[in-house]
């Protein structure tokens, strides 16, 4: 299937979620000309205007999965199984791209994940249909930060996972407008390849260089990789819910990582 991406040059997208990616996301996407709509649990006034600035609408969640061809999860993974019904009225055809990762401290654990299972298909199975995987491998300051116009040297690259033509060439796209390369990782059973503790995860590369990070991922070490970065962060930042900057961030994942 080969997707003509001229027709959608200016999507329609929803965002669920207004975390540290969330924010980004509204302000770079709605910056390249999509119109985007943006809902949280909270209720559309809690949505600063700074970060509607650039064309984003605060809407409500019902009205956030109308009428899109894209709808991006950006909520926390324990959150999914909350939003799956509301999914399940959604098009077969919009492509649902998830950015979430599995903390199981923050997470509470999940007993199929913690034997063995890929997150983003834990994810697709909760949703009862198919997802692409993106903005999960990037820090929130990072993508705050370093988004560059295509073409510009040293643009940081995340990788994209998806098993439909169109959920790839789309949810590809969406990243290349918010400023970042988007490099295809492969399949979603593949994913793990982005996961916490990956070479490919929060070590903000180059398209050059990410092919090399994703093939040199080791399935069976990244638990114990996430869980020694979370000790280096807390121990850092002092509480649980405040991301660490890029230099930071990026030098330790880099450490663990690769």
């Amino acid at each position: 299937m080969t997707l003509n991406l001229t027709l959608i040059a200016a999507a329609q997208i929803g965002i669920l979620g207004f975390g540290h990616i969330g924010k980004t996301l509204v302000r770079t996407l709605s910056a390249a000309g999509h119109e985007v709509k943006v809902a949280n649990s909270r209720g559309p006034e809690t949505i600063p205007s700074d970060v509607l600035s650039s064309g984003g609408r605060a809407v409500n969640v019902e009205e956030a999965v109308k009428d899109v061809e894209a709808l991006i999860l950006s909520i926390p993974l324990n959150r999914i199984p909350n939003v799956a019904p509301m999914i399940a009225s959604v098009p077969s055809d919009t492509v649902i791209i998830d950015t979430s990762n599995y903390y199981p401290a923050r997470d509470n654990k999940i007993d199929a994940i913690e034997a063995g299972k890929v997150e983003s298909v834990w994810v697709s199975e909760q949703l009862s249909r198919p997802i692409a995987k993106a903005w999960n491998a990037i820090g929130s300051d990072s993508f705050a930060r370093k988004g560059k116009p295509a073409g510009s040297a040293d643009r940081v690259a995340i990788p994209v996972a998806a098993d439909r033509d169109k959920d790839r060439e789309i949810a590809m796209m969406l990243v290349e407008d918010s400023g970042l390369d988007a490099v295809y990782s492969g399949s979603i059973a593949e994913s793990w390849r982005q996961q916490p503790g990956a070479p490919a995860y929060c070590t903000d590369l180059t398209r050059e260089e990410m092919a090399g990070a994703l093939a040199a991922a080791d399935k069976d070490r990244l638990p114990k990789r996430r869980d020694i970065a979370v000790a280096a962060f807390l121990e850092r930042m002092g509480d649980p819910k405040t991301n660490p900057d890029a230099d930071f961030g990026v030098r330790v994942s880099r450490a663990l990582f690769m």
